[in-house]
């Protein structure tokens, strides 16, 4: 084991941003997909978005706010998300409590993404019905006349949520499927570690 593994760590933010690291060049395509499963009247719901910041303050993603998984955070808070990295067989996994971000992250998050990102998120009403695809490209020139010529701002219904987490699970693929796990759960101001059968 490397000095970055987790199986070896006391504490799970330092080995995440190891492993992190190398997804970015050993993962074809979008190495910052997590699968975020969120949870309302018992019936939970997943979906992926991307990653988009990490580390002990938290793991940060965004979203329009009148999804459905931003209106079952804002209920309950319960999260709980899935990287799985295919290409090195591993895959993180955290449970945790998601908040949404203030303003002025979410205002500069949104300011450093590219202008086709930002235009669409204003003419997206997410997860709402779509009578028809024409309708989608109507809002999308309408969005682009609006804010021709100028920045375009972060829109109120859109931002970003933070999960504290509070358990992280390293999973470690093994070609005779003696997987190597280990669970870290938090405890006070500090990390339980404990190796799991595969």
């Amino acid at each position: 084991m490397s000095e970055s593994s987790p199986f070896e760590a006391f504490e799970p933010h330092g080995p995440f941003e190891a492993w992190f690291a190398e997804a970015w060049t050993s993962e074809p395509d979008v190495p910052d997909a997590i699968q975020v499963a969120t949870v309302a009247d018992g019936i939970p719901s997943v979906r992926t978005v991307l990653l988009k910041q990490w580390g002990p303050e938290g793991w940060f993603f965004y979203t329009n706010f009148g999804s459905r998984k931003a209106k079952e955070l804002d209920a309950h808070g319960a999260v709980a998300g899935v990287l799985h990295w295919k290409s090195s067989a591993r895959q993180v996994r955290v449970r945790g409590v998601a908040t949404r971000l203030d303003d002025e992250v979410a205002d500069a998050y949104f300011a450093s993404r590219d202008r086709g990102s930002q235009v669409g998120a204003w003419a997206s009403r997410q997860s709402e019905v779509l009578d028809e695809s024409t309708t989608l490209a109507t809002r999308v020139a309408e969005a682009e006349a609006r804010f021709a010529g100028q920045d375009v701002p972060r829109p109120a219904f859109w931002g970003g949520y933070r999960i504290d987490v509070q358990a992280m699970e390293f999973w470690q693929g093994r070609a005779d499927r003696l997987h190597d796990r280990v669970l870290f759960e938090r405890d006070g101001t500090g990390w339980t570690r404990t190796l799991m059968y595969p």
